[in-house]
């Protein structure tokens, strides 16, 4: 059985009778991996609503970072639990916010500052952009998994729309006019960075 089989037949085993411990406090972010997960049938848990701990980003990469809270999650519950790091990367901005896309909006979570702030440390510089997405797999067990997923596009200010989360709202994807913050969510789940990681994840281990 080769090392992907396994992983495979040792998630559909596991959701049998267990849920999914989605290892994020983010309640925007807990939301759309829900909703990627729901037409499969796997239930989840939320790590706040299970008590668990919100580790310490310590990663210098999005995959370092997914790994880390997956890992926590899945040793503190005994699940299998599943964790994302995400994050926008501005290549003029020599690739910040990038891993550190939530510290930029601070203790509070404003994600309004935070993207006055690309737009001040930007200026007129080129306003291409990706959003990145690791989602990190981890068992109890000590096996792991990991899936990368990667939107392009350009940033536009000021801010529009009202749906989705962080970011969104200043990034256009390459062939729309509409921000994510504009964008229909089911078309949004079907080009994002995190649905992207997560077909991969799907291919590989449903």
């Amino acid at each position: 059985m080769t090392a992907l089989t396994s992983l495979s037949f040792k998630l559909r085993e596991r959701m049998r009778e267990k849920p999914l411990v989605v290892a994020s406090h983010n309640p925007g972010k807990l939301a759309e991996i829900e909703e990627l997960l729901a037409p499969f049938g796997i239930a989840t848990a939320g790590a706040a609503a299970l008590g668990l701990a919100e580790p310490e980003e310590t990663g210098a990469t999005f995959e370092d970072n997914a790994a880390l809270k997956a890992r926590l999650a899945a040793a503190e519950s005994g699940l299998v639990a599943l964790a994302d790091d995400s994050g926008l990367v501005v290549p003029a901005l020599s690739g910040a916010p990038g891993i550190y896309s939530a510290r930029w909006a601070g203790p509070a979570k404003d994600f309004r500052a935070a993207m006055a702030r690309v737009e001040t440390e930007l200026g007129e510089g080129d306003r291409r952009a990706y959003f990145v997405a690791v989602l990190a797999l981890a068992w109890p067990d000590g096996d792991e998994a990991l899936y990368r997923g990667e939107a392009h596009g350009h940033l536009e200010f000021p801010p529009r729309g009202a749906r989705g989360f962080g970011y969104d709202p200043i990034f256009v994807p390459d062939g729309y006019r509409e921000t994510f913050g504009e964008m229909d969510p089911v078309l949004k789940h079907r080009i994002s960075h995190r649905a992207r990681a997560f077909e991969k994840l799907r291919a590989a281990c449903l």
